[in-house]
């Protein structure tokens, strides 16, 4: 079995002496230094699985360390040590990719859990490289980039956006820094969250997604908290909450910007204290999780509206994951297009139809204001209603050719009709209205109404525009 070593950058001799015990008692050995200089010495020397820098050093500071690893040292992590109360300095550090920071006065249970962290991380993560490999092995062929799974989810494409989201989520896996992921609804930002968790050091444990948008106010403090038997009326038993389910991994909260102010006050606490009280409990317990947020709503603009904490707002947008839209990248589409009509054709049992030309030039054409999730809803719908040998652009039912003052088809009466899409559009509008008027807008009770999933009443929601 191999021995870890660990690089320890810090000019106070006590210090350096607290985490030298602390390692050897782990089992780690350990090299000193106590400056930038010897620091960069060292490195030249070995490799090493772990750095341990403080942030003020003699000759310079901990971010000249950490930048010259990132630059020579490929994935080798480094972790920060910073004075009481500099939180500046521990963001700066997680942006320019820090794997965490521990701050002083050293607490040893932490300084243990970012060390066991750090050298849990992927094997291939944690060694010398200047040219990291970027492809997966199984059953020992490269697979792709374009084709790499995230718990059976797939961030399919080879075109700049995409390849520039999945260099920055593989950098994202080998840090604990909370991360935001933007994008409209649809672009894969819970694959994205998954992704970043299965390479990450908490990939062992649980990955805990939460739609914030989904939970009715008046249950969302015992649904985040948990609570204690007899704290409410129905309360027949203790139950842990998302927070505790989410110890030791990763808590993904999609919709973030939906959070109700009081949440939001809570949820910050919990994240500044790393605490949680159950509801009628009298005692609070320690969790460790990572945070990764997302919605599709701009959280700056929530700030400024008053709608969002800008202090909450900091905490979770330490590093900012852009998921570009289907429009961006509309050289992705035929790809994305073959792949997921095997999927689907897999999944249902169906022969594989042929994609006709001009099928795939209406694809490549069509907007996608549900970007990757509405194109697999077309690709569902034309695999139903095409022949089973081939798909055609009408079997796609994007839309009907406009008549020549483009304001839809005329039917054989002489009376002006909608596009199909339209026409569609506007059944299901009714519908969906229909269903939230019933359940007195419960969009939990009007889904099973419907008869889909939330998921599936949220996408329509927001395409067809309804409040």
């Amino acid at each position: 079995m191999t021995t870890n070593h660990v690089l320890i950058v810090d000019d106070e001799a006590d210090i350096r002496e607290l985490l030298v015990i602390t390692l050897m008692r782990m089992g780690i050995e350990t090299t000193t230094a106590q400056g930038c200089e010897e620091a960069i010495a060292r490195l030249k020397e070995r490799a090493y699985d772990l750095c341990l820098t403080d942030m003020r050093l003699p000759d310079g500071d901990g971010m000249t360390v950490l930048t010259h690893i990132a630059k020579h040292y490929g994935n080798t992590p480094v972790a920060v040590i910073t004075a009481y109360g500099s939180t500046d300095n521990a963001v700066a550090a997680l942006k320019a990719g820090a794997f965490d920071y521990i701050s002083k006065p050293i607490q040893l249970k932490q300084l243990r859990e970012v060390i066991t962290a750090a050298l849990s991380l992927p094997r291939g993560a944690a060694k010398r490289t200047d040219k990291p490999d970027r492809s997966r092995k199984t059953a020992g062929a490269a697979v792709p980039e374009s084709l790499i799974e995230a718990d059976n989810q797939r961030l399919l494409g080879d075109s700049a956006p995409i390849a520039k989201a999945r260099e920055m989520i593989g950098k994202l896996a080998r840090s604990q820094a909370p991360v935001h992921i933007a994008g409209e609804s649809g672009t894969g930002k819970e694959v994205a969250a998954r992704m970043i968790h299965a390479d990450s050091s908490r990939r062992g444990a649980t990955f805990v997604p939460v739609n914030c948008g989904a939970i009715p106010e008046n249950l969302m403090e015992s649904e985040f908290f948990g609570y204690r038997k007899g704290a409410f009326t129905g309360a027949d038993a203790d139950k842990d909450g998302f927070l505790h389910a989410a110890v030791g991994g990763t808590l993904f909260l999609d919709e973030v910007g939906d959070l109700p102010l009081a949440m939001q006050v809570k949820l910050l606490r919990v994240i500044q204290e790393k605490k949680v009280r159950k509801l009628g409990d009298t005692t609070e317990v320690s969790v460790d999780f990572r945070i990764i947020s997302a919605t599709h709503k701009n959280l700056a603009e929530k700030v400024t509206a008053g709608e969002f904490r800008q202090d909450l707002y900091y905490r979770l947008n330490v590093i900012e994951l852009k998921m570009p839209s289907l429009r961006e990248i509309p050289e992705d589409i035929p790809l994305m297009v073959s792949q997921l009509l095997a999927r689907l054709s897999s999944q249902s049992g169906a022969p594989l139809p042929q994609m006709g030309e001009d099928a795939m030039r209406a694809l490549t054409g069509y907007d996608y204001p549900g970007n990757v999730r509405e194109l697999e809803n077309i690709l569902e719908r034309a695999l139903a209603l095409c022949d089973g040998a081939h798909i055609t652009a009408a079997d796609l039912h994007l839309t009907d050719e406009p008549s020549a003052t483009g304001n839809g088809a005329v039917n054989a009466s002489g009376e002006r009709t909608l596009p199909l899409h339209e026409y569609l559009d506007q059944l299901e509008r009714e519908q969906i209205v229909k269903a939230l008027d019933q359940t007195k807008y419960n969009k939990t009770a009007a889904a099973k109404v419907l008869g889909i999933s939330f998921r599936s009443l949220r996408y329509r929601l927001d395409r067809l525009g309804i409040e």
